[in-house]
C-alpha cells in the first residue's frame, strides 16, 4: 500500500469502532486489521495472545531495532453498550456536529486510530529512536491485558526508553493517577429457620458490621485527605459496590457476598484494607456467629489490582510529554491505567491522549474531531524528536 493510499485517521477509527471489541469477546479480528495495515508498510508484529488464544496484544518496532524507543500505548477493548439509550449504532463512526460517535471513539480507539495514520511518516522517516506500538487487551476489565507483554520487555522484546499512554485526557499530560483495586468478600455462616435464629448464623448480618466497618475505613481516608492537593476527590476513597445473599425472607441466611474495593492515592499502602477488614472479621463478627455456627467464615480474595501511576518530575516521559503538548505543568486524575504497570517495570509513563473522559463508557459516546488535528499535531513533533534522537 502506498503512503497515498493508506487510510487517514478518521478512516481507520471507522474500521476499529466497526470491531465489537467489548472485553468479554475476542479482539482477534481487529488486531489481524492492525497487522495487516503495517505489514503493508514493511512493519512487522509480535503478537501476545491471551491464556485462552481468544485475544491478543499486539507490539511493533518502527525505526531501528538495536535501541530502546518511544511506546505509544493503547487498549482494544471497549465497555458494553447494553442498557445505554444511543442514538446511533454505537459500531458504526458517525459524525454530527464536530463529532465522531461510537462505542471506543474517545475510549481510546481515537488514539489508536491517530498513531495507527502516523505510520507511513514514521516509517518513511530516518529514526535514530524507535517507536513501538503496544497495543492491549482487557484494559477495561482490570487493566490485566498489558501485563503479558510487559514481562516480555528485556528477553524477547525490548524494553522502552519511555512510554506515554494514550487515555483521554484532551491531550494534556497526566503524570498521576490512583490505583484501582478490587475484592470480593465471603461471609459463611449457617441456614436455619427464621423461627429459630439462634440454631444458626446469619452471614447477612454479619457481612453488615463488615460494611460498617468499609464506612469507618472510607471516612477515616476522608479526613486524612490528599496531601499533594491533586486529587480529585481528594482523598483514597473505598467503594461498596455489590451485595448478594439470602435465599428466602424466613431462612436464616447462610451466605453472604461483597463486591467492594477502593482507589488510593499515589503510595498508598494498598494492603491496609483488608487487613483491617480481616482483624475486624477475627474481632467483631466471627465470635458472634461461631455461636451459632463454630465454622463460620470470613474470606477475602483480590479480584483486580491496577497499580498507580507515581508522579515523577522530571523523567524522560514528561520532558517529552511536555515538549509534544506544548505544556508546563502535568495533572492528576482518578480513573486508572495501564501507566502504572509500565511504572512498575521500570519504564517512565505517563498519560496523554485524545478525548475527555467524560465521555468514557457513557451512551453516545464520542470524540470532538478536533482532537484528531491536535493528537497528529503531537505524533508530528514525536517524529521530529525521533529523528534527531529522543
Amino acid at each position: 500500500m502506498t503512503a497515498a493510499a493508506f487510510p487517514d485517521a478518521r478512516e481507520i477509527l471507522a474500521r476499529l469502532v466497526a470491531f465489537d471489541t467489548v472485553s468479554s469477546k475476542s479482539n482477534l479480528a481487529l488486531i489481524l486489521y492492525v497487522e495487516e495495515l503495517l505489514a503493508s508498510l514493511g512493519i512487522a508484529s509480535v503478537r501476545t495472545p491471551d491464556p485462552t488464544r481468544a485475544k491478543a496484544a499486539l507490539f511493533a518496532t518502527i525505526g531501528p531495532k538495536d535501541r530502546p524507543g518511544v511506546a505509544l500505548s493503547g487498549h482494544t477493548d471497549v465497555v458494553p453498550v447494553e442498557g445505554q439509550p444511543w442514538t446511533s449504532d454505537p459500531f458504526v463512526l458517525t459524525a454530527r456536529g464536530g463529532r465522531l460517535y461510537g462505542r471506543g471513539a474517545c475510549d481510546m480507539k481515537g488514539f489508536l486510530a491517530g498513531v495507527l495514520a502516523a505510520a507511513p511518516r514514521f516509517a518513511a522517516a530516518d529514526l535514530k529512536t524507535p517507536i513501538h506500538l503496544v497495543f492491549s487487551y482487557d484494559e477495561e476489565v482490570g487493566c490485566v491485558g498489558v501485563e503479558p507483554t510487559i514481562r516480555r520487555f528485556g528477553v524477547d522484546l525490548p524494553k522502552p526508553l519511555l512510554c506515554l499512554v494514550g487515555e483521554p485526557t484532551e491531550m494534556t499530560v497526566v503524570d498521576a493517577h490512583k490505583s484501582v483495586v478490587s475484592y470480593e468478600t465471603v461471609v459463611t455462616g449457617r441456614s436455619a429457620h427464621a423461627s429459630m435464629p439462634q440454631l444458626g448464623a446469619n452471614a447477612i448480618l454479619g457481612m453488615g458490621k463488615l460494611i460498617g466497618e468499609l464506612e469507618r475505613l472510607r471516612e477515616s481516608f476522608a479526613i486524612a485527605g490528599d496531601p499533594s492537593g491533586r486529587f480529585t476527590p481528594p482523598e483514597t476513597t473505598i467503594t461498596v459496590g455489590m451485595i448478594e445473599g439470602g435465599v428466602a425472607a424466613n431462612i436464616v441466611p447462610e451466605r453472604c457476598r461483597l463486591i467492594w474495593g477502593f482507589r488510593g492515592l499515589p503510595d498508598f499502602d494498598e494492603t491496609l484494607p483488608a487487613a483491617r477488614l480481616a482483624a475486624f472479621a477475627e474481632e467483631e463478627v466471627l465470635p458472634t456467629l461461631r455461636l451459632g455456627a463454630p465454622d463460620a467464615s470470613v474470606t477475602t480474595r483480590l479480584r483486580t489490582s491496577v497499580p498507580g501511576l507515581r508522579p515523577e518530575p522530571g523523567s524522560r516521559a514528561e520532558t517529552l510529554a511536555f515538549g509534544l503538548a506544548g505544556q508546563n505543568r502535568a495533572f492528576a486524575v482518578s480513573y486508572g491505567t495501564e501507566a502504572g504497570h509500565f511504572q512498575a517495570a521500570g519504564v517512565p509513563t505517563v498519560v496523554c491522549g485524545p478525548g475527555s473522559i467524560v465521555q468514557a463508557h457513557t451512551a453516545d459516546e464520542y470524540l470532538e474531531e478536533t482532537q484528531l488535528d491536535v493528537l497528529e499535531a503531537f505524533l508530528d513533533r514525536l517524529l521530529e524528536r525521533c529523528i534527531a534522537g529522543v
